[in-house]
Parts: structure tokens; sequence; C-alpha cells
């Protein structure tokens, strides 16, 4: 029960229902914050208990500076918790291991439970081995039944111990699309009472709930193990960026465009740690499906969220999808009476502005290695001849007319610089089937339609599946070279698909249903045919995929594939028929049509009527009810798994996808004091932009690897490694393919490329893998340190970035700044994390990594304080740090060693 100081507590009728709300009007200031802050401001109301929660945090929400730094901390309650499963079989994985200390430590193991609701949707673990075929959906969820048995029967446990704890059984859709098409609420109800939906997530991309007015955002897996243990999420009030928008989208322009272009302005703005909050007349043309895909694309451009209030877009959205007419019904009248529906005539005071007019958005793509990287299509052809440049070695090229521009023995590179030729190198190829074919540098190799981003959004997807049609009319067909696939986020897309009859014209260019889940984006494409492999490695050609997804960092798409663009699903498909990234879609054709005249993606790009028309003809509320009227059920082979029973798990010690981690071995009841690093050496030192997939890969595990061996010693054969992500239950793996990245380059081994390091247990200081000489430094009993440059840790929010980083036995990580989520978990694992003074880097400051580094000062914790710098020694250099522990509760877990350990520790004192 509220402690209710500002009398807020009030009732809202609705229909014949009656609902305790905590009216936001009651607290001075409130009309004026942005939507998001009211979201906040009416949890506080709800929670406050006087102790961690109490009025002055709620007077100072009220009284909100748009201008001011963020300084005042606040502790903020998700209403609930999604989870995917990469990321939640880790959670799963620690709760039962959290039930296991706890009853060791004389506590009640059942304490720990869900205490909010909590959903993890089955979508991360789908493989495209099979493409272009009919049978291909059948044949990948056989093999993702094969691959994945012990962890999805450890999933099914996991639902059945715990209360408030549901799957989504795989072959149902990508998590986020679930989310808002069925999960979230908008409106939550428990008890008699009305609250905003806020729901975090352990994907970044959970903020694709923005679009639908929902304030979420993605945290990492140990975050979200104490949200669903009821601990608040310590946070700082933020800043908040006001982004008006007007105009309306031109003809020819997607949603994906536009995010795109949203993408690289907020970038260049700078929003990481704010929020970001969509108003102006423009919102009201923008459809919720547009809003979702914008939403979605919050981590790419660095936003905590990027979230749009509730209007009538959103009210016809939930009618559309079948929620009940009941809630639908609340959602409308709590929001007019908290003043949470939009009013494009009232503008709320934002920290800081930006503006688009939509109408100036123009077709785009971004690459080759990020998603802020934006693309004019007008200028894709000359960009990417000069990007490619960075990924071939010096070569023979040749000029428009396809003549040689310059001689193999002079200095081709800058030749080509000087007169603009492409890199070239023509190899003859031959498939399996007879196929021949020459592959170059920029060949098409990938073109998926995939992920959350884009296949939520019905405008694109039936978009591409209408540029299908007129291409197969046209007699276009894809190129044999390109490896296609179609992974919608839902089933219902497969519905739309099938009522508007335009399955089969994608059918017939390749773009064959492969699964309903998160596949090339996630770095899930499966391989290449042998000979296209082959050929990629043997002549070192810099291919690409283009996929219409958010994420295409390096490594993470396909070993083989070094360029990868992200293109809105028509795009997609156009790449397909081209099978090029040299060509200049706007002017050069696609190809020849059946009547032997060339085709030009103007003659088959459907019109903006086009797709209304076949949008309304193909979409209705009836999809949405029939394929999540059970939702939680599951196939034949889902139901049929066997599972254990009991509070605790029965862990199998063969198991190399499930193993007990040792978070908790021999941990007191009370921490021990904080101290001081000493004599730690450098495992890692690495430069800018490093993301997640650098540190924690989610891809394929190579047989030559630390984590290959360890499989191959468990008698795990190399066709069954499976992926990544998908052993995040077994600590043995992760922790092997932590930094093991093929595109990682730590510059304390130079020259090299991948999980390597310099091991100075060894005179010399060899170079070997990263996972050995973390082994051999923790045998010496020596303390590790990485130090990065801007942005650490960007990406999604893999908690095993930090959770291996933390096992390899690193205590603390230098950067030049971070990424929110990684910073974050860092601390959650008892990691400290450290900022080198405004202006200095590593290489300013002239450290080689060969240095042993004194970090001083860190005890004052102990005292109660946290030190705003502390003193590094590193070699003959030394400077002030600056101390990331950003919020008194992030000291709380970084004394505790961690948020696991301090939630345990809480929760026995209770018991």
């Amino acid at each position: 029960m509220s402690a209710n100081s500002f009398g807020s507590r009030d009732t809202l009728r609705v229909g014949d229902e009656a609902y305790e709300i905590y009216r936001l009007d009651a607290v001075e200031g409130s009309a004026r914050l942005p939507y998001s802050l009211k979201i906040l401001l009416e949890n506080l109301l709800r929670t406050e208990d006087g102790a961690n929660i109490t009025a002055d945090h709620i007077r100072a929400l009220g009284n909100w500076d748009p201008s001011a730094k963020p300084s005042v901390e606040i502790q903020f309650t998700p209403a609930r918790v999604i989870m995917q499963d990469f990321t939640g079989v880790p959670c799963v994985v620690d709760l039962a291991t959290m039930r296991e200390a706890m009853r060791d430590l004389g506590g009640d193991p059942s304490k720990i439970n869900p205490l909010a609701p909590a959903e993890l949707v089955i979508d991360h673990s789908v493989i495209v081995d099979f493409f272009g075929a009919p049978d291909s959906f059948r044949r990948n969820v056989e093999r993702e039944y094969e691959r994945n048995r012990e962890r999805y029967q450890f999933l099914r446990w996991g639902q059945t111990a715990f209360d408030q704890f549901k799957v989504v059984p795989p072959g149902t859709g990508i998590v986020h699309q679930v989310n808002i098409e069925h999960l979230a609420r908008v409106v939550m109800t428990k008890d008699g009472k009305a609250y905003p939906d806020t729901c975090v997530g352990t994907d970044s991309h959970t903020t694709m709930e923005n679009g639908i007015g929902v304030l979420g955002w993605g945290v990492g897996g140990i975050e979200a193990e104490a949200a669903m243990l009821g601990q608040p999420i310590s946070m700082l009030i933020p800043r908040v960026v006001g982004f008006k928008l007007t105009g309306r989208l031109p003809a020819g322009a997607t949603a994906t465009d536009l995010v795109l272009t949203i993408t690289e302005m907020l970038r260049g703005h700078g929003v990481v740690g704010k929020f970001v909050e969509f108003y102006g007349e423009g919102v009201s043309s923008v459809p919720v499906a547009n809003r979702a895909t914008i939403g979605n694309m919050s981590p790419e451009f660095g936003s905590t969220c990027a979230i749009f209030p509730i209007d009538r877009q959103t009210i016809d959205y939930l009618t559309l999808t079948g929620r009940d007419e009941r809630q639908i019904a609340l959602v409308e009248a709590y929001a007019k009476e908290q003043g949470l529906w939009h009013d494009p005539a009232n503008e709320p005071e934002y920290s800081e502005y930006i503006e688009l007019d939509l109408s100036t958005v123009v077709p785009s793509i971004a690459g080759p290695k990020r998603p802020q990287d934006r693309i004019a299509l007008s200028v894709a052809k000359e960009t990417w001849r000069r990007d490619v440049r960075a990924f071939v070695a010096e070569e023979n090229g040749v000029d428009e007319a396809g003549e040689e521009s310059f001689p193999a023995s002079d200095s081709p590179a800058s030749n080509a610089r000087a007169n603009g030729a492409r890199p070239h190198r023509p190899t003859p190829c031959t498939l399996a089937d007879g196929t021949t074919f020459e592959l170059d540098h920029g060949a098409v190799v990938i073109a998926a339609i995939t992920s959350c981003t884009n296949t939520s959004n019905p405008y694109v997807m039936l978009g591409a599946a209408l540029l299908a049609k007129k291409a197969v009319e046209r007699g276009l067909t894809r190129k044999p070279w390109v490896k296609t696939s179609l992974a919608p986020g839902s089933q219902v897309v497969t519905g739309y698909f099938e009522r508007s009859g335009l399955q089969p014209y994608l059918d017939k260019l390749g773009f064959n249903l492969v699964g309903y889940g998160c596949t090339t984006c996630i770095g899930n494409s499966g391989p290449l045919p042998e000979e296209i492999s082959a050929a990629i490695h043997d002549n070192d050609l810099a291919v690409a995929a283009v996929l219409s997804g958010n994420r295409n960092f390096e490594g993470r798409i396909n070993p083989d594939v070094k360029m990868n663009y992200l293109a809105s699903p028509p795009l997609v498909v156009a790449y397909a028929l081209a099978g090029t990234m040299d060509i200049d879609l706007n002017s050069e054709p696609l190809g020849t049509g059946a009547d032997g005249k060339p085709v030009f993606l103007a003659d088959i790009w459907p019109t903006p009527e086009e797709v209304e028309e076949v949008v309304n003809a193909s979409i209705g509320q009836d999809m949405f009810k029939r394929d999540y009227a059970d939702v939680f059920k599951g196939d034949d082979i889902w139901r049929s798994l066997p599972i254990p029973t009991g509070d605790t798990f029965e862990w199998d010690p063969s198991s190399t996808y499930v193993r007990k981690p040792p978070y908790f071995d021999g941990m007191p009841k009370e921490p021990a004091p904080v101290s001081d690093i000493t004599g730690a050496r450098v495992l890692a030192l690495l430069g800018d932009s490093v993301t997640t997939d650098h540190i924690s890969p989610a891809g394929s595990i190579k047989p030559d690897s630390p984590a290959g061996v360890y499989l191959r010693e468990n008698g795990v054969e190399v066709k069954d490694f499976n992926s990544y992500g998908s052993r995040r239950g077994n600590h043995e793996v992760m922790i092997r393919g932590t930094f093991a990245n093929i595109r990682l380059r730590n510059l304390l081994a130079p020259g090299t490329e991948g999980g390597f390091t310099r091991d100075f247990t060894v005179e010399g200081g060899p170079v070997t893998t990263i996972y050995e000489a973390a082994t051999h430094y923790q045998e010496a009993g020596i303390p590790l340190v990485v130090v990065a440059g801007k942005e650490y840790g960007s990406g999604s929010s893999r908690d095993w970035a930090a959770k291996g980083t933390a096992l390899l036995g690193v205590r603390a990580v230098i950067a030049e700044s971070y990424e929110r989520i990684h910073r974050s978990n860092l601390i959650g694992m008892g990691v400290l994390p450290l900022q080198f003074p405004e202006g200095t880097s590593a290489a300013s400051l002239g450290l080689t990594g060969e240095e042993t580094f004194d970090i001083i000062g860190v005890e004052k914790i102990n005292e109660g304080t946290v030190p705003s710098t502390v003193k590094v020694r590193a070699g003959e250099v030394e400077f002030d740090a600056i101390v990331r522990l950003d919020t008194p509760g992030e000291a709380e877990y970084y004394r505790h060693g961690g948020i696991m350990q301090y939630v345990l520790r809480s929760l026995l004192a209770k018991s």
C-alpha cells in the first residue's frame, strides 16, 4: 500500500468496473512533464513506502528541471519482465542456482520466485540451415528441437517450478512482436489497481513496446532477475529529448528509411542515457507499425527508450490485434484521465529538441558495419565502392567500362582511390547442381527478411511481397549465389501473406518461410553453400549481406561475410534480384525480363496506394485472436518434452547446455570489505565501439576455439556445436567464448584478430588465447583489467558479456565511455567500471597494455561513500579515473560482489 503522501489515490470508473488509481495531477508540476516522466511519476506515487521511495523523490520528479544534468536517483519498479531464450535461459539458471544457495544458507528456497509477471519467448534458437524450399520451416524447426532439447526441457521445468513465469514455445514468433501484438497490456490491472504497463526486457530491443506507449527498455539478465524478484531499478531522473515530427512520408519511402534517418540524426545529436519522446502534429500520421519500428531501433541510436504517447492510433492497433474490449476501454479512459493521451497542440517541456519533416525522408540503407551509418540509396553504389577498399587487399581494379584501370605492379589501392575504380576479383564458382557463375567483391550472398524491427510492420512486409509479385510477373529471378530467407515476427504475417495470395511470389524468388524467430540478425544465418564459402575464403572476397534487421556489426551476420547492410524488406528482395552491391538501383536494371527488356526497380516498386489496399484487405482481427488463442500451449513436440519436478533443479553433470554456475560458491551471509586492486595485468587493450558481440559472441563456435575444444573434449561433435547463444546456460562454454569474436582486435597482441592476448605469467609474454591467459592469471592470483576506448559495450544487452568478463578474473574496466546497459551489467557482476579523464585515452597516456596496474581508493566504498575518482598507476603513468558507480544502489551491488548476491542476501534477511 502506498504511503499516499500527496493524497493522489482515487477511483476511476470504466463501464461497470472501478479501479484504484494514483492521480498525477495531485503533484504540482506534473502537467508540464513529458509523457515518459509522467509514467515514472505514477510509478513513484503507487510504490511510495517512505523509505526507498519517499515524498522527496516524488517532489523531485514533479519539479524536474529539463536543463539540469541528471543527479537525482529514483527507484523504478517495472510492472513486468520479458525475455527471449538466449538471455532467458541464464536467468532461469541463475534463479535455480539462487534457490539452492538460499537453501544452503538456511533460508526458504521458495522465496526465490518471480514477484512480477515474467514471460519468455523462445525465438533466438532457430538457425537457417534450410532455405529456398517449401519444407524449409519444418526442417529448421526439427533441427532446432534436436539442438536445443536440453534447454527446452529446462525452460519447461521453469514454467512449472516458478510462479508468474510463462514460456511462449518455439515457432510462435519474435519476442518483441509477440509482446506488442499480445503480451503488452498498455494499462495493467492488479489487486483492483489500474496503472501504466511498464516492462523491462533482457533484449535491448524491448523498446519496440515504446511504439504502443509502454515505457520500458533493455536491461541485463541479472538486472531483470532482480526486477522479477521485486527489486526496483535504481536510475537517475533522465534528460528527455523531444523529437518533433511534422509532415508525412513521401511515396517510395518506407518505415525502414524513416528509422535509419532517425538513427543517423539521433546518433549525431547524442542521446546515450537519455529518453527520446516523439510529439507534434506528424505523430498522428505515423501508424503503430512504424512507431514500433522506430522504438525497436532505440539501442542503435543509443537512447534508453524512444516512446510515443497513447492516442487513437494506439487504440486502433489494440483493437486490430484482438485485445479485450474492456481492456481497450480502460486504456483510453485511463490515458485521458491521467493526461497521458497525446494532444498535438500541447508541447511538454523537454531537455533538448530535434525535429524531422517526414516528407524529407528518402530511400536508404545502412552499413557496412554500423546501423547508424545511413546511406541514401541514390549514392549506395559509389559509397560501396569507397567502403569496400577497407575490406580487401591491394589488387587490380576496373573502371566503369570494365577495362583494367591500373597495372598490378603499381600501387593499385592508391590508384583506385584516384580514379574511382572498384576492386575486382571475378571468381568462377560451380554449385552442386551444376549452376555456374562468377563471384566478385560486393556479391550479395545473403538476402534476409528477418528481425523484429521490420517483420512486425505489415506495410513493408506486404510491400516486399508486392514487389516480389511484380518481379516474378516480369520474369526476374534471384541470383543463384544469394541465400534468401523469410523469418516473420509472428504467425500473423504468414496469415496475411496467405490471405493476400502473395506468398507464392516470395517463394518463387526463394523467400520461403524458414522460421518464426530472430535468425540472420542475431547471427543465425546458417552456413552458405560449401562451394560459395570456399570461393569466398580461397579468394578473400569481400561479399555482402542485405537484411531487414537492426544489427550489422562486424562478424555478427555470417563468418564468411565482411560487409553487412540494413535495408527495408522490399529492398532486400531487390538486392536478391540484383545480386550485388555494385549497382545503382535508381538507374541500372535489376535484370532482364522475360520479354528481353531491362527491368528497373521503379518498374516493380509498389505504390503507397497498392500497399494500403492489400493491407486493408488482408489483415483482420480474427488472425490475431486465432494465433494467440493458446499461445503458451506449444506444438506436440513441446508438450511431449519430459521434465523433472521439484522446487530445485536436478542438474545433469554431463550436460553441455545447462550447468550450475559458480556465482554463489562459498558466499558468506555478509559481504567482505571492498579492496583496492593491485598488481593487475591487462587482459585486453581495445579500441572504440567494441560491442557486446565482440565481448560475448552469439554466433557459431569454431572447432579450434577454446569453446570448441571444450565441447569436443566433452563428446560433442562439431555438427552439434550449435551456437554460443544457445549454450548460454553453460558457463564453461561462455567463459571460453568471452572476447572470442573472430573480428576482435586486441592491441596488446598486434597482428592478431580474434580472442588472443599476451600472457605475462610466462617470460616474454607470448601470444595465446584470452581464455588460456586468464586461466594462468587466476592460478597465479593476479587480477585483470580491460582497457578500452569509446562506446564500450554497445550493442545487444548480453549479460554474458559481463558474466564472462567477471568469471575470467577481470576486476575493473577502464574505458573512455560506456554503453548504458553494459556498464550496469558490469556492476551487476562485481566488476568496477572506470572512465578515463575527459579528453584522455589509453593512446594519449601512452599505455601499451604491458604495464602492471594499481587502482587505489576503491576501499572508500566501505565507508559508505562512493569516491568520484580513484588513482590509477600503470607503470610510469598515473591518472585519476572516474568511478562510474552512478547511484548509491549501484555502489551497494558492487559492495556485495554483484546484484544477485545483494538480492539473495536481502531475501535471506527476510526469510
